[in-house]
């Protein structure tokens, strides 16, 4: 069976974290797993469109649970997520300012295994099941919904054939398109349109997308497509 969800797990007691992400991957979730805060924070800037749920240890090194119960509530992919905080029982202040900053449940530690799981399927059914409108690639994220796609956290101001093609290579990001194929995806879009126009569209996506241009790579002799080395680093 595939995995159903990915958890963001960040626990810096190793035995605690292996534990518990094995438990979760016997119930087949997946799970990224972070011992430190700069980790954690590593995921959601790389593998964001991955993350459904995420649980987090208040005290970790690095980061520390609320700067990255901040960094997800203000990431435009996951802002929605459920996020779960493992806290000590007399920990009631960390509950307090979680509160404020989006935390959706606390989980005392030590806690039991089947406890964590429950909570967890608790929270993801309450997601809305349509709620898988964004595609990511490195630091790219589209919202399929809004049309709008983002460098990091940052919206690109695209043009509608821009756009368009952005969202072409991205549901297909291990394919090639030629320019034809390109041009007929986009060709409903404006009456008249001729084989250099991709060109042009190409670069200035590359302009508009500055450093991340690259994730779009001209295969010579076949067309367009995106960088699949960047793609799976």
């Amino acid at each position: 069976m595939h995995p159903k969800h990915t958890i963001l797990l960040v626990e810096d007691e190793k035995e605690s974290a292996e534990m518990l992400a094995n438990f979760l991957k016997m119930h087949h979730y997946e799970v990224l797993t972070a011992l430190d805060g700069d980790t954690a924070l590593k995921y959601i800037e790389n593998r964001a469109g991955e993350i459904h749920l995420a649980i987090l240890d208040i005290m970790v090194p690095g980061a520390d649970g609320m700067e990255i119960c901040k960094a997800i509530r203000e990431h435009p992919v996951i802002s929605h997520i459920p996020v779960l905080f493992l806290t000590a029982r007399d920990q009631e202040q960390d509950e307090i300012e979680g509160l404020e900053l989006g935390a959706d449940d606390y989980i005392a530690k030590p806690a039991g295994l089947q406890l964590i799981k429950a909570r967890i399927e608790t929270h993801l059914r309450r997601q809305d099941p349509k709620r898988s409108n964004w595609i990511g690639f490195g630091e790219l994220y589209l919202d399929l919904e809004g049309k709008v796609l983002y460098h990091n956290k940052t919206p690109v101001d695209l043009t509608s054939m821009e756009y368009s093609i952005i969202e072409l290579l991205m549901k297909h990001p291990h394919r090639v398109f030629s320019r034809q194929e390109i041009l007929k995806h986009i060709s409903d879009m404006q009456r008249y349109v001729f084989d250099r126009t991709v060109d042009v569209h190409i670069k200035n996506l590359r302009l508009k997308l500055e450093e991340a241009g690259s994730f779009i790579k001209t295969y010579r002799g076949m067309g367009y497509g995106m960088n699949r080395n960047i793609g799976e680093e």
